[in-house]
């Protein structure tokens, strides 16, 4: 298990994810971002230009990484050399959080699938997840904050339901919670079901981190879906929403996500001073 050296935590701000096309801004000169998200896996290559230039925002901004490669839900196990990589990024960059998602993405066979897929909620699942979780902070000597997924169908067989499986997680490897939001609203929309009820039910001690982002509407033969694109503004619900979990769990760091059809800088710093008023409320709502 991770020391208490490695659980530094985010300021709590509001924050955006740093994808390639606003690298050159942020390089060129400093932006109103309190911190910086990455998805590690667009870093693991040793050295180059890329790498540099993360460092040097580094000592400048507070950052997370996100990662979106490890599978913790695999059967076959951890992929070692992977998780090598990672140890290698995380010792360099010293990021103050890192997260992964409760998905699987690697095949039997070890071909990487490049999606999350979702997990039944079963007892044999949360052994085989709680083993992963452990190895994964052991291996990278650091707290992994595990994010809640986006879903669009339901296993025939569950011992569990998401906020217990997620709360048992947490209970048994003493991780932490990604809170993503919108993850939380589209799922509940998708299944017919109450966000707030799945909220209220949370971990809610346990979030490091919340993710706030867009998600698309699609018309589908079984009727409409809501997909976890990161395409678009965060939807009124979902800030909606926001406000209700920051009442729950006081201020937290909440990160701003887009990562399809990426808009100029300012339309997304505009996101996080959104993001950032939610906070203030919260604080004052507080005392």
């Amino acid at each position: 298990m991770p020391d208490s050296r490695n659980r530094a935590t985010l300021p709590v701000q509001a924050g955006i994810g740093l994808r390639h096309p606003h690298l050159p801004t942020f390089l060129a000169a400093p932006q109103p971002a309190a911190w910086l998200e990455v998805h590690s896996e667009n870093y693991l290559a040793p050295g180059g230009p890329r790498v540099a230039a993360l460092e040097r925002l580094r000592n400048d901004y507070p950052l997370s990484c996100h990662g979106v490669g490890l599978s913790l839900g695999s059967a076959e196990g951890l992929d070692a050399a992977h998780l090598e990589r990672l140890r290698a990024l995380y010792d360099r960059l010293e990021p103050e959080a890192i997260s992964e998602h409760l998905a699987w993405s690697t095949a039997p066979d070890g071909t990487f699938l490049a999606d999350l897929l979702p997990l039944p909620y079963t007892d044999e699942a949360l052994t085989l997840v709680a083993a992963n979780i452990e190895r994964a902070q052991e291996a990278l000597g650091r707290r992994l904050l595990v994010e809640n997924p986006s879903t669009y169908l339901r296993f025939q067989q569950t011992d569990w339901d998401e906020a217990a499986f997620l709360s048992e997680l947490v209970r048994r490897t003493d991780c932490g919670l990604l809170l993503d939001v919108n993850n939380l609203y589209v799922s509940a929309a998708n299944h017919g079901g109450d966000p707030e009820i799945v909220l209220n039910a949370l971990p809610l001690a346990a979030v490091g981190e919340i993710h706030i982002a867009g998600h698309a509407r699609v018309a589908t033969a079984w009727g409409e879906l809501l997909i976890d694109d990161h395409g678009s503004p965060v939807a009124e619900p979902v800030w909606a929403l926001l406000t209700t979990t920051l009442r729950l769990t006081g201020p937290r760091p909440v990160l701003v996500e887009w990562d399809t059809q990426i808009p100029e800088l300012p339309v997304l710093l505009a996101e996080a001073e959104r993001a950032g008023t939610c906070l203030r409320e919260s604080a004052n709502a507080l005392g």
